[in-house]
């Protein structure tokens, strides 16, 4: 399984789902046992969290927030970052934080630009500022809450809303320190994307025009042979003015059009050579570039696309989304083979040439992430009454799950996190805060299977005593320093596997050995539990470990390694703060 996951050969959810059937099938877990994730409470409460979070971000609630966070003078890059991070871990505290990274990453974008600075200093600092708010409570992140769940279902009392603050500040501060003091030194400064296509745009795209006289002309665009040359790709034909919507093969080209290629600087230069093809005089190059400009938007591939493992060509991406792919990114650099057989990744960043309701129409979708369109698309209007009734909602709900305890209908009802979660979201519901039409594209199924899952692992690796052959092993070797060092080995087999393994799936693997641990060992283990809570998102080092840095791998043009430099030293501090800190407040 962890293999599996690490290589991606299929879809987190599917692939711990495949491993249920296959305990199933060798008895290790009863069919009940698989299927008591999916009726778990704090997977449905994680389900109900992911429509909360779309209320705040589709009123443009979390716009408004952005745009008063981030600074409007520029100052010295660690001042920057100082000042950026702690309202963004204070806002991912409280809410998911894909979507906080989502509308923060394009603005931070447009305001690194405005302040002359490279945007590649912020992105990761983002991401690291929603991963430190998801530590400090128990709706910060969905693996809190699968903590939670497992806790719950062991017969332990489970996590209050800001228990996990007790180690989480800490750990937030350190990382501050450590960001403003070394880690910025080691971020690189990228190149932006779309500026590299403005200022060198035959670095991407070449114009040709059919020549008068042109044996080409009266001829299809299969028949001219134009459709499958080698290495570029025919992305739109102009005529009188107009762009034609569609280019399929059957569409006859005459003199005069212009045609516009993408691919391969190296093969785009040879198409001089073919017959009745000349370079336009005329192109927008030279005269038109903010036509151009209006079309194209940045975007970056997401773990939900459908297509993922697919080539473009394959997965018919310009008819699937009336857009045409002019440049792809992977791990901070452009890819130069044809564009048409790349098989496409979740992080890459697609430059798209496409129409302007393009932003209006796919805004919404979890096909891939907005990160940006060049200035002329407009962005859909916000409504601030709607974004005051969502915030004042999400108010409710933090104020209900922390103080809900006191109420005096305990007895009755119990006012716990899912109890004010499940009302905030129907009360968005209904007072229009998210589109009641499109509520299930708000979810993420595949997280909620991954969670439903790791429960049915979590039994397993308790059922055959697997658990308590990790955990004997692990107090063997470590047994010399005790408690504190059975916690060090707990966070850092916990860390590895966030790394490379889904988050949620390493808190559930690791729940059982650091329960089995403290019953060999005859202490509490609470705090080992709390310890897999920070642990298992304190994911660093690499992008594929937690989905903020994913998302912004793409947009800041980061290299696999810029995460290693910047990430491992932090996940040591991380590691220190929470042994030292843990036992202070959480005793054996």
């Amino acid at each position: 399984m962890v293999i599996a996951l690490a290589k991606e050969f299929l879809r987190p959810g599917l692939i711990l789902f495949t491993v249920l059937v296959i305990f199933m099938l060798a008895g290790i877990i009863s069919s009940k046992e698989m299927l008591a994730g999916f009726s778990n409470k704090g997977m449905i409460t994680v389900a109900i969290l992911f429509l909360v979070s779309a209320g705040i971000a589709q009123t443009g609630a979390l716009d408004l927030l952005a745009r008063n966070i981030l600074p409007k003078k520029g100052k010295k890059t660690p001042w920057l970052i100082l000042r950026m991070m702690p309202q963004i871990t204070f806002l991912s505290a409280f809410l998911n934080n894909t979507p906080v990274v989502i509308i923060f990453a394009p603005m931070i974008k447009k305001w690194a630009d405005k302040l002359r600075l490279p945007a590649s200093k912020f992105l990761i600092p983002l991401s690291y500022a929603t991963i430190f708010g998801g530590i400090c409570t128990l709706i910060g992140t969905s693996t809190n809450l699968v903590v939670h769940g497992l806790m719950l279902d062991s017969g332990f009392e489970g996590l209050s809303m800001f228990e996990l603050a007790k180690v989480g500040i800490p750990v937030a501060i350190a990382g501050y320190v450590y960001l403003i003091t070394v880690g910025h030194r080691l971020l690189p400064e990228n190149r932006d994307f779309l500026d590299d296509i403005e200022e060198n745009p035959k670095e991407y795209l070449t114009e040709m025009i059919i020549s008068g006289g042109s044996p080409l002309s009266g001829k299809s665009i299969r028949e001219a042979g134009l459709r499958n040359l080698k290495g570029v790709f025919l992305m739109a034909v102009e005529r009188e003015g107009t762009s034609l919507e569609t280019v399929n093969d059957e569409e006859i080209v005459y003199e005069g059009d212009r045609l516009l290629f993408t691919g391969r600087t190296d093969v785009l230069e040879d198409l001089n050579t073919i017959p009745g093809l000349e370079s336009d005089a005329d192109s927008f190059f030279s005269k038109d570039v903010e036509r151009i400009q209006k079309k194209l938007v940045e975007v970056v591939v997401s773990p939900q696309f459908p297509g993922l493992g697919k080539t473009i060509k394959e997965y018919n991406f310009r008819s699937v989304y009336r857009a045409v792919v002019v440049a792809v990114h992977r791990n901070g650099k452009r890819i130069n083979s044809k564009i048409g057989d790349l098989r496409l990744k979740a992080g890459d960043n697609l430059i798209l040439l496409t129409t302007k309701n393009f932003s209006r129409r796919w805004k919404n979708s979890q096909d891939f992430y907005m990160v940006s369109d060049i200035r002329n698309v407009e962005p859909g209007k916000k409504n601030s009454k709607a974004a005051v009734i969502a915030l004042g909602i999400l108010v409710f709900m933090v104020l209900g799950v922390a103080f809900g305890q006191q109420l005096p209908f305990q007895s009755v009802i119990k006012t716990d996190m899912f109890f004010f979660a499940a009302i905030a979201a129907i009360a968005m519901a209904w007072l229009g805060s998210y589109s009641s039409s499109e509520y299930t594209s708000f979810i993420n199924w595949d997280v909620l299977i991954t969670i439903a899952c790791a429960f049915g692992i979590s039994r397993a690796l308790q059922n055959t005593g697997a658990a308590d052959a990790i955990a004997g092993a692990m107090i063997q070797i470590v047994s010399r320093w005790g408690a504190v060092g059975v916690l060090a080995g707990i966070f850092l087999m916990t860390t590895i596997f966030t790394e490379v393994i889904t988050n949620n799936a390493a808190a559930a693997l690791m729940f059982p050995i650091a329960l089995s641990a403290a019953q060999q060992m005859g202490v509490n283990p609470h705090p080992f539990f709390i310890t897999i809570c920070v642990a298992a998102s304190a994911s660093f080092a690499t992008p594929i470990g937690y989905q903020t840095n994913l998302l912004v791998q793409g947009i800041g043009g980061y290299k696999f390694n810029d995460y290693l430099k910047v990430g491992i030293p932090l996940n040591i501090i991380a590691m220190i703060i929470t042994v030292l800190v843990v036992p202070l407040f959480w005793h054996f």
